[in-house]
């Protein structure tokens, strides 16, 4: 809900409440025009607009982060995220941590957690801590073998081990690109070998900046765009990363947004969106307020 909307609902039911009319007559009233408005979209060949939530991974600001947690939660929910993606907790506890998020209004869109963390006996402890955090997401962050088809296979096999064991307890595994993941093993990018390997169940999280930066090993560069459209309904979560010369904020690189977006919100199975902005010092929010304003901007 936009903050217009939210307006507008507050009026309403202060009205409501003023001259005696049930709350239930207005949630009513709002399912009705929500229908209406459906059926204009229908009848105009339109899909009605996918409203995704927008985190931060917290690694952008992961200086003030480890400063003062609780501050910077606040300053992030006041740029207007819905959301933060953890990176590591700071030394704090996950009660803690969820006491804090729930105070500032702040969803868990996921974490980056090793791949050591889901193996063996660390993975239930994993699960836990997701659980508290109140997040399905969990994230390996990176170290996908990309010149060795052994290792590479063995990354597969136990991702698509994992992967039935977190669907049962309501949970997600996946993995996050990297541009080396768009390097070729036997003629195929290591990133789409791994998918094409893996169960559906395990999340494919793009990171649109960092693949285009990728290298396939014969001079060219990794396309975000076709993988999405590849492992359709597996970008659960995908990362929002511009690209191009001189450290550009969101929306003024080289990243193709509109299309980018429309492949989220039509096939990806995209649930959130969560930008990484790593160009600016670790300490400095700015940025990132720059991020969510600049996509505010674009509709999202």
């Amino acid at each position: 809900m936009n903050r217009r909307t939210f307006l507008q609902t507050a009026a309403l039911s202060t009205l409501a409440a003023a001259f005696g009319a049930p709350a239930e007559a207005q949630t009513i009233g709002q399912r009705v025009r929500e229908r209406r408005q459906v059926a204009v979209d229908a009848r105009r060949g339109r899909a009605p607009e996918k409203k995704i939530p927008i985190a931060v991974q917290l690694y952008s600001v992961r200086g003030a982060a480890q400063k003062d947690l609780a501050s910077t939660l606040a300053a992030i929910a006041k740029m207007g995220y819905d959301g933060v993606e953890f990176a590591g907790y700071y030394g704090k506890d996950p009660k803690d941590i969820r006491k804090m998020l729930d105070d500032s209004g702040l969803k868990c869109s996921g974490t980056h957690t090793g791949f050591g963390e889901i193996n063996g006996d660390r993975f239930e402890r994993t699960v836990e801590i997701h659980k508290t955090l109140g997040t399905k997401f969990i994230i390996v962050p990176g170290g996908l073998p990309n010149n060795d088809i052994t290792k590479h296979k063995e990354w597969v096999d136990a991702f698509n081990r994992i992967a039935p064991k977190a669907k049962e307890l309501d949970m997600f595994i996946g993995y996050h690109a990297h541009g080396g993941d768009a390097r070729f093993i036997d003629g195929i990018s290591a990133w789409e070998r791994f998918f094409d390997g893996t169960v559906q169940d395990v999340i494919h999280q793009m990171d649109i900046g960092n693949y285009m930066g990728g290298n396939d090993g014969q001079g060219g560069n990794g396309e975000p765009y076709k993988m999405i459209e590849k492992f359709k309904e597996r970008t659960k979560t995908v990362h929002l990363k511009e690209a191009g010369q001189g450290n550009p904020i969101i929306g003024s690189g080289t990243v193709d947004w509109k299309r980018s977006f429309e492949l989220c919100e039509t096939i990806g199975g995209t649930e959130w969106y969560v930008v990484e902005d790593e160009a600016g010092s670790p300490e400095d929010i700015s940025r990132i307020e720059k991020c969510i304003v600049a996509l505010r901007e674009m509709g999202k």
